[in-house]
């Protein structure tokens, strides 16, 4: 059956749907890993995007449920240039179009998703519709002026869990701020002994430090972070417990704002597999992970405070700091990335080392 793809400024693609036939509107995100798509689409960080793939081909080796990042998807679309018929891969369980058509997540293939990715780095990250019907003359008129309202809201309380649940281990006791958490945060430090307890995003930061963990990790997750008003106003008191912190993606941004820095939303993002990031102190270039529309203004804090610790080769955006006089380091990219690049890994073993020598 055919599908449309409707932009805000009334650019129409077509192609065929696939997945599910429910017509969404959403915020359009590209993303450029050539694999991974079962953890984009499970990522909390997309909730409120629909996404392209940039891979001409998606869906040769299915889907594995130990690949899922949630419990169910998050992204709301997938658009792809060509959805693979065949899946062959000795992990697989099911095929991709049948694990959207089994969570209700709708999708086009055939779209050119070329012209469509430069269209977007061009113009910046667009609102559109995913529909199999095309709308005409007014209606098209009324359809645009809702996808032009249509805003990112409340993502963050909608995927974090709905209560604190603990991954038992023997190691440092490890509180988890879940603003949208990909499940392989919590596994990589629970692999390295930690005992975690997650908790809820809208956990006052009093339950947390009378738990006395050893650490706190503030998670990835969706949307824009200056609409987490409450959550900051405990991660500055997280802040001032002088307990180790460990922040990735949207909680390096809410510890900035937290301490009285800005954070701005950027053209199209960072999303993909090989982003270059630059570490001050060693000199040295990882290929990185990302996941996020927004970024931390780092003039905007105080160089008493905060100080930039790694920074986006492509484009000079701050990928992370270091917080002067505090046991406190945060980054913007992932170093839990599943399917890889891995060369962030590290970052865990200094986490740790971090609540060891702070014992």
């Amino acid at each position: 059956m055919k599908a449309y793809l409707i932009l805000e400024d009334k650019t129409i693609f077509s192609g065929m749907g696939i997945g599910s036939d429910k017509e969404i509107v959403s915020e359009l995100v590209f993303n450029t890993s050539m694999t991974g798509y079962t953890e984009i689409l499970t990522d909390p960080s997309y909730a409120g995007q629909a996404v392209v793939m940039t891979y001409p081909i998606i869906g040769s080796y299915g889907v594995s449920y130990e690949d899922m990042e949630s419990v169910r998807p998050c992204a709301q679309a997938l658009i792809v240039r060509e959805l693979s018929d065949i899946s062959s891969n000795f992990r697989s369980r099911t095929g991709l179009e049948e694990f959207m058509f089994k969570y209700d997540i709708p999708g086009i293939s055939g779209i050119d998703t070329r012209h469509l990715t430069k269209k977007l780095r061009d113009y910046g990250t667009m609102n559109a519709m995913v529909t199999r019907k095309l709308p005409q003359g007014s209606d098209l008129d009324k359809v645009i002026e809702r996808i032009r309202a249509y805003r990112v809201k409340g993502v963050v309380e909608a995927v974090t869990c709905k209560k604190s649940y603990t991954l038992p281990g023997n190691g440092m006791k490890v509180a988890l701020l879940d603003c949208g958490a990909k499940d392989n945060i919590a596994k990589s430090l629970h692999k390295r002994g930690c005992h975690v307890t997650v908790w809820p995003a809208f956990t006052e930061a009093q339950t947390i430090i009378d738990s006395k963990p050893d650490g706190i990790m503030l998670s990835n997750g969706p949307g824009d972070p200056k609409e987490n008003t409450q959550i900051i106003k405990q991660i500055k008191k997280l802040y001032d417990s002088d307990i180790p912190i460990f922040a990735i993606c949207l909680g390096h941004q809410l510890m900035a704002l937290a301490l009285g820095g800005d954070t701005y939303k950027l053209k199209y993002g960072h999303r993909g597999g090989n982003h270059p990031v630059k570490d001050h102190e060693t000199g040295r270039t990882y290929i990185t992970s990302q996941n996020h529309g927004y970024a931390v203004d780092e003039k905007s804090l105080d160089k008493s405070v905060a100080q930039a610790a790694f920074t986006n080769v492509n484009d000079g955006t701050n990928e992370g700091l270091r917080y002067i006089g505090k046991n406190i380091f945060t980054v913007q990219y992932h170093p839990e990335a599943c399917p890889g690049p891995h060369d962030s890994d590290y970052l865990f073993d200094k986490f740790i080392k971090m609540m060891e020598d702070n014992r």
